[in-house]
């Protein structure tokens, strides 16, 4: 990773979150000439401005919304990690127009700015809530998806290439559920699940980091990357921290939240007809067909019939014991 960033300039939208901030903590152990965050919160860049301490960070203050603001932080970069969205499902449900002006909108203008600052590369991160998606989160996700493959489509040789990763839960990042179970547990409280019966793909933030980084390695026009995760259920999730913290809380079922799935998706079924296996990872190519649909109605791919989606429910189950282990690679619970 030394020589791929090696006297290269990136920026990172979004960046003072917890995959930002996973990822810059990457990119300093590298000979990147400069990483620059760009975000909207300026306490959060000011507390990771003591925190790093390093001048090869640089702080742009401004929103994706703002193509004015975004031309300046990606004008002459190597690359960008687009990490900038909102992602909060009941937020999005009842806000659906601001996921749309950030999620869709603010990745149009950052592609935008990319292609004219000809920057080299341009990564999107996306969610499992953009297959399928049933609430406004995951619908925006997967039309910031689209306009970064019809994007793609018409870039020519040599000129930016545009491509994402989708992936499901990130452990303890900002609004997953295991903080706010750990924050129960020492407060003595109820641990509140909303069904028990309900999967979830277990990824870490350096396993995050690390896809989007396998996207920047390999990825072409369109491209969209996953990696190969293990799942666990909710109600498991529950007890294996019960079990760590040696608690007494009690487990009480709530119901569904708005928009809430019973399992994740991360690859459609017609998407897995065109994926390819990468080493751990899927390779989903841009569909590149032309609007001349009669031509392909005719070619169509009878592989969709029995393929299945690649989901939260039919990946590798971890048992309890598994999922403690992996909770214990997280800071909160190490320091614990």
């Amino acid at each position: 990773m030394n020589l791929m960033f090696d006297n290269q300039i990136v920026t990172i939208t979004g960046g003072t979150g917890s995959f930002g901030k996973t990822l810059v903590s990457r990119f300093l152990k590298t000979n990147v000439k400069q990483i620059r965050i760009f975000s909207r919160d300026e306490k959060k860049q000011e507390d990771m401005r003591i925190s790093f301490a390093n001048e090869r960070l640089q702080f742009y203050l401004g929103d994706v919304r703002d193509f004015t603001s975004l031309k300046q932080v990606i004008k002459g970069v190597d690359y960008v990690f687009h990490a900038a969205a909102l992602k909060q499902v009941p937020s999005c449900e009842f806000y659906p127009i601001e996921a749309v002006k950030t999620n869709i909108l603010g990745t149009q203008n950052v592609l935008e700015a990319s292609a004219i600052a000809e920057a080299k590369k341009v990564v999107l991160l996306s969610t499992d809530k953009a297959v399928y998606p049933i609430n406004a989160m995951g619908m925006s996700k997967a039309m910031a998806e689209k306009v970064l493959i019809a994007k793609s489509r018409s870039q020519l040789e040599g000129e930016t290439i545009f491509c994402a990763t989708r992936y499901g839960n990130v452990m303890a990042s900002r609004g997953s559920v295991i903080p706010l179970f750990i924050a129960q547990i020492k407060a003595n409280k109820d641990i509140t699940v909303t069904d028990p019966n309900m999967t979830r793909f277990l990824m870490s933030l350096e396993e995050s980091v690390d896809l989007v980084l396998h996207a920047f390695l390999h990825g072409q026009q369109g491209d969209i990357f996953i990696q190969k995760s293990p799942a666990a259920t909710v109600g498991d999730l529950a007890l294996a921290l019960k079990e760590i913290y040696n608690s007494n809380s009690s487990i009480k079922i709530i119901g569904t939240r708005h928009g809430e799935k019973l399992y994740e998706s991360l690859i459609s079924r017609e998407e897995m007809s065109n994926a390819e296996e990468m080493d751990g990872y899927y390779r989903i190519k841009a569909d590149n067909r032309d609007l001349n649909y009669a031509k392909y109605f005719s070619e169509g791919k009878q592989i969709i019939s029995y393929t299945e989606d690649y989901t939260s429910h039919n990946t590798h189950r971890l048992s309890i014991d598994e999922i403690k282990n992996k909770l214990m690679q997280l800071e909160p619970i190490k320091e614990f």
